[in-house]
């Protein structure tokens, strides 16, 4: 099937490893030309490198933390140098958390804020005016099923990725208009290194182990009993990204492997 992607240009936060990598790969196989963008300069570096010398496309990195609004600017700027316009954007930074209401400090929850919602907020703002040099382009938020099914020991994750899909659908009637298509994507298990980091924080200290955590969340949680690859994720946006999701507009799709319990 043809995607119509080639020589498209996509911004993907986050783009350095787990899902926005997997995302990354996924475009540059169909031809888009690529903007990552991370905190890690150097696992940044490598990943760039590694889509540069794979695929026939340009692929630029941008060290930023998009919880700061100057990191963001100075991105943007970055951008601007290397292209006219922006086709896609892909919001997908983010981490889990680990704490209750009662204990997590005010400094915890901007941080989270900042890195789900508002790192959203700003980097659709100043990304738009180029997608609407293009008369129209794509942007993707990866938020999470913890905005609809929560996970008890996330609280500020499951706040702050609810915030991401109501912003999404804001979003989405704004710029409509423009022929920008808004969508949000609910990941359920995705095997990344969060998952498996919040995996072994759950289990320091306990006679069980990591993998096993892993196992058991995933025979518990989802009717298929297994995690999804990160590679599996990103054919969903691969395909939302393109001309053949047109009429998907304003939307949350779950890729949960069925783990999402409601209607």
């Amino acid at each position: 099937m043809d995607l119509n992607l080639k020589g498209k240009f996509a911004v993907i936060t986050g783009g350095s490893k787990g899902i926005g990598f997997a995302v990354a790969e996924g475009l540059a196989k169909e031809g888009v030309d690529l903007c990552l963008i991370a905190r890690d300069e150097a696992r940044l570096k490598q990943s760039v490198d590694k889509l540069k010398s794979a695929y026939d496309v340009q692929v630029i990195g941008v060290s930023a933390d998009v919880t700061r609004m100057e990191d963001i600017e100075h991105a943007v700027e970055v951008i601007k140098q290397h292209t006219s316009g922006v086709d896609i954007l892909i919001n997908n930074a983010g981490a889990g958390t680990n704490e209750t209401i009662m204990d997590a400090p005010d400094e915890k929850w901007d941080h989270y804020w900042n890195l789900h919602v508002m790192a959203a907020v700003r980097f659709s703002r100043l990304l738009v005016p180029l997608m609407r040099e293009r008369q129209g382009g794509v942007i993707l938020n990866t938020a999470s099923i913890c905005a609809k099914q929560p996970l008890y020991y996330e609280p500020i994750y499951n706040t702050t990725k609810a915030a991401l899909v109501m912003f999404s659908k804001c979003l989405a009637n704004e710029v409509i208009k423009d022929n920008i298509r808004v969508n949000t994507i609910n990941p359920g298990l995705i095997l990344t290194e969060d998952w498996v980091s919040t995996a072994k924080k759950l289990t320091a200290g306990t006679d069980q182990t990591y993998q096993d955590y892993l196992d058991a969340i995933a025979e518990e949680s989802t009717p298929m009993k297994r995690f999804a690859t990160p590679e599996e994720l990103a054919d969903f946006y691969v395909f939302m990204c393109s001309d053949r999701a047109s009429y998907c507009v304003g939307s949350t799709y779950f890729v949960d492997g069925g783990w999402l319990r409601t209607v």
